[in-house]
């Protein structure tokens, strides 16, 4: 849909659930999850075509936050051996193949909790990437912080830690321009979005409150939803509240992007087991 609003084109149709989706660099293809082959995988469509194509392979791992490099030639995207278990951050080429795990337990761990890494982002800098970090997969009676901010270095392989607060860190956004670092974050019983001038270190709260995270829970979709900075980075898109909003960076007030969807939902049969 036009970033002013209107109406939004469809892009894929049937009864696979598709989401998580982010543009590539050069606007050609958008990247996905879906389950239409009868498993969680990564997929990629052709805005102009809509061919398809199946990045990941197996039927019994779950993606999570799939993001392109910015040379738009690989796909990082957060992927668990099992729905419910650790995250760790995979690369692959966008035309598919093995793929390459970024980031591995440390040995030994001694009785630890594994490590869990989501919400892959970059910045203006590429050698870095930009993920929110957990110790295992979910916790009953969770105490906070749950997550924190790291960068993992692309030349040496190390990580870290760029943002830990009580009420966690989520979903890292960085800006084109460098300046900004856009993340989730929880003050008491509500969730809100920070923004840091990476220049001055200065930070606040952008947008209070927006939506519920899942901090708590295994966050099969990610702890929050997606969001971006507009090429300009002077505004981040992102929706709550069941609307699509234009957040500016100097804390101006929220525009609304209005939208209207025209579409078929399909039905299936009821399954019994």
């Amino acid at each position: 849909m036009p970033i002013a609003g209107g109406t939004a084109t469809q892009l894929t149709t049937g009864m696979a659930y598709d989401a998580q989706p982010r543009f590539s660099p050069d606007g050609k293809l958008v990247v996905f999850t879906s389950d239409r082959d009868g498993g969680d995988n990564v997929w990629t469509i052709d805005i102009a075509t809509k061919a398809t194509k199946k990045i990941t392979k197996g039927k019994t791992a779950r993606y999570r936050s799939p993001e392109w490099t910015p040379d738009g030639l690989y796909i990082v995207a957060s992927r668990a051996a099992a729905p419910i278990g650790p995250s760790k951050p995979w690369m692959y080429h966008k035309d598919g193949g093995n793929g390459v795990q970024l980031v591995r337990d440390p040995a030994p761990l001694n009785g630890a909790n594994p490590l869990s890494l989501l919400g892959a982002a970059f910045g203006k800098d590429d050698r870095y990437i930009w993920f929110a970090q957990r110790f295992g997969a979910w916790e009953y009676n969770a105490g906070f912080p749950q997550y924190t901010l790291v960068t993992l270095d692309r030349q040496t392989g190390r990580r870290e830690t760029r943002a830990n607060l009580l009420g966690g860190a989520i979903r890292p956004a960085l800006s084109p321009d460098g300046k900004y670092l856009a993340y989730g974050s929880r003050f008491e019983a509500q969730t809100g979005i920070r923004v840091r001038n990476l220049e001055s270190t200065d930070e606040h709260w952008l947008a209070f409150p927006v939506q519920r995270d899942e901090q708590e829970s295994v966050s099969s979709l990610d702890a929050l939803p997606g969001y971006s900075f507009t090429p300009d980075s002077r505004a981040l898109i992102m929706s709550y509240g069941g609307k699509i909003w234009r957040v500016p960076v100097d804390g101006s007030a929220h525009t609304q992007i209005p939208f209207r969807v025209h579409t078929q939902v399909e039905l299936g049969p009821k399954l019994a087991f």
